[in-house]
């Protein structure tokens, strides 16, 4: 019988080779195909595409996309690893979430975020996600009907056109103005709003810009958006990690205003993007979002979506009590040292002009004078032939700007900076 059988699979199996291949009724989804060049891990992957495997004998620089925890001098706090072992030491945590996230947690980042605000956040306010990405695909997906458009910073986080592209809404851009450290076209976003304009996304501080707004230009925001009729996203990952003369100031400050989400996560300030945590607020103390049913389509999508892991959750409160601000004071002491060693070094380097000293975050923005260099096409070009011959990753930005992160060690920063450098000396155009 065994024999049999397999004899039969076996005529199978070479029949079914020699039938004509089969119409299927299956298809990806278009809309996916396209998204690669929208998303900074895409656009990482076309930049290392041409690296040589091992790296030879220097090692590659990672000056493109944000994770400092890689550098041992980027290390979090010892009381945020003590508290998810705690948080799984106690077997408190190891059921399912329920789909707006813990109590205790929400309610710990409601009175975190209440600090710097002119009124008190409840837990109800707190919405907790897999980090700030699955934050911005939530807004998204909510905001999304036939017809509506949103409005998103140029320079920007690719992330935010990715998913309001993939959710069927236009992205439209306004422009952040270099020349008055990056602040907001007020007339653009004026100019660009109409009638289907749902929102406009800030990030403060900037991503990939490295500003700080000012209390003064927030409120400008905020007022445009109420004449507008529309509300403001505000991307805050980057909260307190300031080191100019600008403080934080968080856009909620003006919820009265206009209505804002603001979407955070502790994936920056506390140095753990892996643990995936991230939130939704809502600034609204006239529940503009409550009559408008915004919140309630939040928790429709998070019904049908995953949650950030249960034992992170559940560590949240003794992270965010816990945590001493000596870990704070030195994470911002780094981040000062290595921007300013950005600063003065890219003012020696041919080709690349910086128009601001960044003030926040972990990234800043320079310009690309390929009037300057000889056989590079454009700002994507002269990325991949800089990982290619200098093991040095940097990220395009737009229209021949270059996204730099100084959130690595200092000599690994100073050494990629070096070969910046060399790399635009010889392809320099021949002087006359």
């Amino acid at each position: 019988m065994e024999n049999g059988a397999g004899n039969g699979m076996a005529v199978a199996a070479a029949a079914a080779a020699a039938a004509p291949a089969a119409t299927w009724n299956f298809a990806p989804n278009e809309a996916l195909l396209g998204l690669t060049a929208l998303s900074v891990r895409g656009v990482l992957g076309r930049v290392k595409a041409g690296m040589v495997a091992g790296g030879g004998a220097r090692p590659v620089i990672p000056m493109g996309h944000g994770d400092p925890s890689v550098f041992p001098c980027f290390r979090t706090a010892p009381e945020a690893v003590d508290a998810v072992a705690g948080a799984l030491r106690s077997w408190e945590h190891n059921s399912y979430s329920t789909c707006v996230g813990l109590e205790p947690a929400r309610r710990s980042i409601a009175k975190y975020l209440s600090h710097n605000l002119p009124y008190e956040l409840s837990p109800d306010d707190v919405y907790l996600t897999s980090g700030c990405a699955q934050a911005i695909e939530i807004i998204c997906s909510v905001l999304a009907r036939p017809g509506a458009n949103i409005l998103l910073p140029r320079p920007g986080y690719l992330f935010y056109e990715a998913r309001a592209v993939f959710n069927g809404m236009e992205a439209r851009y306004y422009d952040l103005l270099p020349e008055k450290d990056w602040e907001v076209d007020i007339h653009g976003v004026q100019a660009l709003a109409d009638e289907n304009t749902v929102a406009m996304v800030i990030v403060n501080p900037g991503n990939p810009c490295g500003n700080v707004y000012t209390y003064e230009h927030l409120a400008k925001v905020a007022e445009t958006a109420r004449k507008l009729g529309i509300f403001v996203i505000t991307d805050e990952v980057y909260a307190h990690l300031t080191f100019g003369e600008r403080k934080f100031v968080p856009m909620g400050v003006f919820g009265e205003v206009a209505p804002v989400f603001t979407l955070g996560s502790i994936s920056k300030r506390w140095l753990v993007p892996g643990w995936r945590l991230g939130w939704i607020v809502t600034n609204d103390p006239n529940s503009v979002f409550q009559r408008t049913k915004v919140v309630d389509s939040i928790k429709s999508y998070l019904d049908i979506s995953s949650d950030p892991p249960t034992f992170v959750q559940g560590a949240i409160p003794n992270l965010l009590e816990n945590t001493k601000e000596e870990f704070f004071d030195k994470t911002v002491k780094i981040l000062r040292e290595t921007s300013d060693i950005c600063w003065e070094k890219l003012k020696g380097i041919s080709a690349i002009t910086c128009p601001s000293k960044p003030e926040g975050s972990m990234f800043v923005m320079v310009k690309l004078d390929l009037t300057c260099l000889q056989d590079i096409k454009d700002d994507m070009d002269f990325c991949c032939r800089l990982a290619k011959e200098e093991l040095v990753v940097l990220l395009p930005g737009y229209k021949n700007w270059l996204r730099i992160t100084f959130a690595i060690d200092p000599s690994s920063l100073e050494d990629g900076l070096d070969r910046l450098k060399s790399f635009c000396l010889r392809h320099s155009k021949p002087t006359k």
